[in-house]
Formats: structure tokens, sequence, C-alpha cells
């Protein structure tokens, strides 16, 4: 082969090799279709996540006492008319139950307790700071429908035959029961101490207890299920129901909803929802 032959020869190989190495454009888009899926995704899962702490702060727990079920209940649902796309949910219990979830490490937004001796406990465990009180309460006797076991005053519960139940004496309610049972010089021998003032009355309501204590706005919750006796030694012994923002909810979206929703409750708008259910002003 001539000299010029082989160079000519060289210079086809060079261009074969070259076009062979060089991108095409399908590769060139699906080079850009990988780029920009990967960032998509990032995309995503960044918006996702962002998403997630938006929802997350527009809503509020409330660890609330058992006895006040039925208002906030409706004062929650008040909330969420008047602040749209907010969800307000609720844990019940007895207040040390609430207390003792809250320093387990269980998340929670605001609590309100039915006294103020489990708001203090809070308060020492740095749950919570300043607490105002919104309602008082005070203790009747709730019976089996129609009062079949004719019970007409405190003294009567000290009867061996009947089956009584109360709360349990670190229950706000049972706490209270204890004063009222000293004042009157009364001691109840309970069946059974319960850890709410939902399960005395859920007791007496079954037939599981002729007659329990209970805080009067229960008693009128529970319609016609019950009879209710009042008890005239507690009429000057009432349970104060404070409300506070966890600690853990300040300073941030959930503290400013937080801090709207215990507003509402203080309004005179909140005031009027207790009134109608029997609480007492605080």
């Amino acid at each position: 082969m001539s000299a010029r032959s082989a160079r000519a020869a060289h210079g086809r190989a060079a261009l074969g090799s070259s076009r062979r190495a060089a991108p095409s454009r399908l590769d060139l888009m699906s080079s850009v279709m990988r780029t920009f899926t990967a960032t998509a995704i990032a995309a995503t899962g960044i918006a996702s996540c962002a998403h997630s702490e938006t929802e997350q702060a527009r809503g509020i727990t409330v660890f609330a006492a058992a006895s006040l079920q039925k208002v906030f209940t409706e004062l929650g649902k008040q909330f969420e008319a008047q602040h749209p796309g907010t969800s307000v949910r609720f844990t019940f219990a007895g207040s040390p139950t609430l207390v003792a979830q809250l320093d387990q490490g269980a998340r929670g937004d605001v609590l309100a307790s039915a006294d103020e001796a489990n708001m203090d406990r809070a308060r020492e465990s740095q749950l919570v700071g300043e607490a105002r009180v919104f309602a008082t309460n005070r203790l009747v006797i709730v019976t089996a429908r129609g009062n079949p076991k004719r019970i007409a005053k405190l003294a009567d519960l000290a009867n061996p035959d009947l089956a009584v139940v109360v709360c349990a004496a670190q229950v706000p309610c049972g706490a209270l029961a204890g004063k009222v049972e000293a004042k009157a010089g009364v001691v109840v021998r309970a069946r059974s101490q319960e850890p709410s003032v939902a399960d005395v009355l859920a007791k007496v309501a079954s037939g599981e207890a002729d007659a329990g204590l209970v805080y009067s706005t229960d008693a009128s919750a529970a319609g016609g299920t019950v009879s209710s006796v009042p008890v005239p030694e507690g009429d000057a012994l009432a349970t104060r129901y404070p409300i506070a923002v966890l600690d853990q909810a300040k300073g941030g979206p959930r503290g400013a909803t937080a801090e709207a929703f215990v507003a509402l409750v203080l309004s005179p708008q909140g005031q009027e929802v207790f009134g109608n259910a029997g609480f007492g002003k605080p």
C-alpha cells in the first residue's frame, strides 16, 4: 500500500472511531431525562416533607380531663370552623393519666386538667408554664335510673349493702369526694375506685353499681340513663379546671394554634358553652 493510501485509511479509521465515541441524540436525551427524574424525585421528597410539616403545624392535640369530653368536642368543632384547614384532636382521660402520658413523652399541645393539683404536677415536670382556670364543677350522687334504692343523701352511701363506686383518690373527682365526705363526716366504703369520672358513671349506668359520686355536668350529660341526687355538703367545695399550652408546642406554628384554642376556651363564646353544660364560672 502506498503512503498516500495508508494515510487515507488511517484517516477513515480515526473518523470512524470519533463517530463511535460521540454520544447520539438519543443518549443525550436519556441522560437529560435521568437528571430531570432524579431532580423531580428530590423535589417531590422535599415538598412532601414540607407538606407534612405544614399539616402537622396546622393540627393540635389537646389532652383534656374525661369530664370535659362533651364540651371540648363541641369547642373543637367551633374552632375548626373558625380556622379552616386546622384540625383539633383530643385525648380524654383522668387528669393523672394525662400528666403521666405527657411526662413519658407523648406529643401534645394543650393540657386541661380537672384540678389544679395535677396541673401543678405538670408544672413541676416542666411540661407547662402559666395556667389559667376556665371553669368549676361540683359533685352529685348518681344512681341507677329511677333511683330504685331510694338514695336521698350522702350519708346513705355509707350503707354497706349498697354497691358504691367512686374515683380513685389521685383523680380530681376522687380527691373532691374525699373532701366532701370529710366535711360531712361520712365514710363511703366504695366497692371500687375508678381511674376517671366517666368510668364511675358507666358502672352506675350499666347497673354494675347502685350509686356513685360524679361531677354534676357528667350527670346532666348522661340524660335519662341515670338519676341524680344533690350533695349540699359539697356546694362550697368545687374543683377548678386550669388550662395551659404545653411547653413542647411553644415557639412554632403549633404553639400559635394552641394559644388560639386556649383563647377560645377562655372567651365569652367558650364560657357560654361551659355554662350551658352546667359548669360553674372560674
